[in-house]
């Protein structure tokens, strides 16, 4: 940041969130490349290493505490609260069979949602919309704190997913248009190392302060929070502040309201939500699946014959790299979330923790993570081209961290032993991450480098409701099964049967329990996390050999390809296709 002229930069309101201590010294483009690409905005002036735009040293300063330590802690923290709390939730709303949706619902909305936050962000400005997304939050905080039923319940999950998407997507746009150029790739870094501290923390701190307060509280304190932090970064940002968008402020909203694809949206959501709403109850529900394999074809046709500027690029679709690339990281990761969602209920329900020791076991696992994908940016990713052979040879010890979990999730593991082997699974999904990046921009051509990274971090986000619902009805499945066929084992079934169901959404139950029925409910939990981890190095395994079939043959668009490539990345990002070739390639070499 500019600290010599601080003053100076104060009252202009120009300082870069980090100026680049390199400047170019001269621009090698022509101009007619610069014609192209749109870079005669007054406000762009990227090829001098500054930011896009540029505010003051202490509105910056206010952006950074409100943004990375307040809300988006709070939409962090909203995942892995359930992993400690989940126990007494379900019992309060006696919902034991339909906990795995605490979490899930949340996701979904999240996730669901992040590519309509972005282009209402290119109608209203992000300016306006943090303020509507920390609101939500509040809003989601309060009905959830305050449900009497299940039903209440998630919808106040739903409501602060949707808040928890604006506030994501908005913390992204701000760090692309107030980091110089050749520091995005660090900064977007800083925040995902953000998100992943409040996941950690989220459970920690949940299960620290539940014995004391209550589940209710925990939620509702975001409220205030987030309506607080809401209103700070809402002041911080200048009102001249935009998305970067280049026609962003031409037409009518209603015009730009027309032009956002809410039909593939829809579409999208209810397939994915027919798909998982199937696969998460302890029995499988066939006629949600159904649904949801007619809704995807007509969501493909609608993205391809129908919608201006779907959610999903055609040219993208067409791509054999890109498409095995984000459908590799949707397997992956969502095998991913089963450790995130499954070794706090492990260390509660087998080693018999506390819920706060329970959510301890994040840490280590978010911290591999962290220093996993830094690593590798740093010593390997310094240059452009394939990294076919490092992103199988990753995918492959991500698997293998799973059969190694599978064998020690047990009552007699050492607990350093275990929390080493989540540590290197955390280290090698973030190494995996980081090559699959490096691989996809290598088989892509750089026109289409914007629209296909923008594509991977939406398969990414979905890769948590996916983990969250089929892992959770995997392991709903697999403990219901081996709890009643337990308890016919020894003394039968009859008179236990509310105690399998409290069994299933309850692993703090376990430790209360004496004798057989002790013995019965712990096997039965070691059974079915053998089972989920299995199952996730079976996942990991399938993902290697799609990831294989990306191929490595740098990409290359024909005409047709390279104009419809060009009009969407123009239109949609309001920046050069180089400029992002260079900002994400920069960005692998910082790790991100």
């Amino acid at each position: 940041m500019a600290g010599e002229n601080g003053n100076a930069a104060r009252d202009r309101e120009e300082t870069p969130l980090l100026q680049d201590q390199r400047r170019e010294g001269s621009n090698h483009e022509s101009e007619e490349t610069l014609t192209s690409r749109g870079v005669h905005d007054e406000e762009r002036v990227d090829e001098d290493g500054k930011a896009n735009q540029l505010v003051g040293t202490r509105r910056i300063d206010n952006m950074s505490i409100s943004k990375d330590l307040g809300l988006i802690e709070i939409t962090a923290s909203n995942i892995s609260i359930i992993t400690t709390t989940q126990s007494r939730i379900a019992g309060d709303l006696d919902a034991f069979a339909n906990a795995n949706w605490f979490t899930s619902t949340y996701l979904i909305a999240m996730s669901s949602m992040s590519p309509v936050t972005a282009r209402l962000a290119q109608i209203f400005s992000p300016r306006n919309c943090i303020i509507v997304a920390s609101i939500l939050l509040a809003i989601g905080g309060i009905v959830t704190s305050q449900a009497k039923s299940l039903t209440t319940f998630l919808i106040g999950r739903a409501i602060s997913g949707i808040g928890g998407a604006g506030i994501l997507t908005m913390s992204f746009i701000l760090v692309l248009e107030l980091s110089a150029k050749k520091k995005r790739g660090l900064f977007i870094g800083l925040v995902n190392t953000g998100f992943t501290s409040g996941v950690s923390l989220g459970a920690v701190i949940a299960g620290a302060l539940l014995p004391v307060t209550g589940w209710r509280p925990l939620f509702g304190v975001q409220s205030p929070l987030a309506l607080i932090f809401g209103v700070a970064l809402f002041f911080s940002i200048p009102k001249s502040f935009t998305s970067g968008h280049k026609n962003a402020g031409e037409g009518s909203i209603g015009a730009k309201l027309a032009r956002i694809d809410y039909l593939g949206a829809f579409l999208l959501t209810g397939t994915i939500v027919s798909f998982l709403f199937g696969l998460s109850f302890p029995k499988v529900l066939w006629i949600p699946i159904a649904i949801s394999a007619l809704l995807l074809p007509l969501f493909v046709f609608v993205e391809v014959k129908v919608a201006s500027d779907p959610i999903i690029p055609v040219t993208v679709l067409r791509s054999r790299g890109a498409l095995f690339s984000c459908v590799a990281q949707l397997g992956i990761m969502a095998a991913r979330w089963m450790v995130l969602f499954y070794t706090p209920v492990f260390a509660i329900a087998i080693r018999g923790w506390s819920p706060a020791s329970a959510g301890s076991i994040l840490i280590p696992t978010n911290l591999g993570f962290a220093i996993g994908g830094v690593l590798v940016g740093w010593l390997h990713i310094k240059h452009t081209g394939s990294f076919w052979q490092a992103s199988i040879i990753s995918y492959f010890l991500f698997a293998f961290t799973f059969l190694v979990l599978s064998q020690i999730s047990n009552p007699n593991t050492p607990a350093p032993l275990y929390l080493l082997a989540v540590f290197i699974n955390g280290a090698c999904t973030g190494a995996a991450l980081n090559y699959t990046l490096a691989h996809m921009l290598h088989l892509t051509p750089p026109s289409t480098h914007y629209i296909s990274t923008s594509l991977l971090a939406t398969f990414r986000g979905f890769a948590g409701s996916f983990g969250s619902a089929i892992g959770g009805g995997l392991f709903v499945r697999a403990l219901k099964s081996g709890l009643e066929t337990g308890f016919e084992e020894h003394g039968g079934l009859a008179g236990r049967e509310d105690l399998v169901r409290r069994l299933l959404g309850s692993p703090a139950l376990v430790k209360t329990l004496r004798g057989d029925e002790k013995m019965v409910a712990v096997n039965s939990y070691v059974g079915s996390l053998q089972r989920l981890l299995l199952s996730g190095a079976g996942l990991a395994l399938c993902m290697v050999l799609v990831q294989a079939a990306a191929g490595w043959k740098k990409g290359e668009l024909v005409k047709e390809e390279q104009d419809q490539a060009l009009v969407v990345s123009q239109v949609g990002s309001g920046r050069g296709v180089e400029d992002d070739d260079e900002d994400w390639e920069e960005g692998l070499e910082n790790g991100v």
